[in-house]
């Protein structure tokens, strides 16, 4: 079950990952707060999915 959990959140971050990548190739500048957000986008899925394993 723990496993399962792992391998939808790492999907689901990596959904995000590419999902902002997309929209970034098409600019040439980025700006430090939408990168911010994507890292703690991402930073959110993995801690909640942590948290959650640890209390299994």
């Amino acid at each position: 079950m723990t496993d399962s959990r792992e391998t939808a959140v790492i999907t689901e971050a990596l959904t995000v990952i590419d999902k902002a990548l997309a929209e970034m190739l098409h600019r040439e500048l980025v700006s430090t707060i939408e990168v911010s957000d994507l890292l703690l986008d991402v930073r959110l899925l993995l801690t909640a999915n942590a948290a959650s394993s640890s209390e299994a």
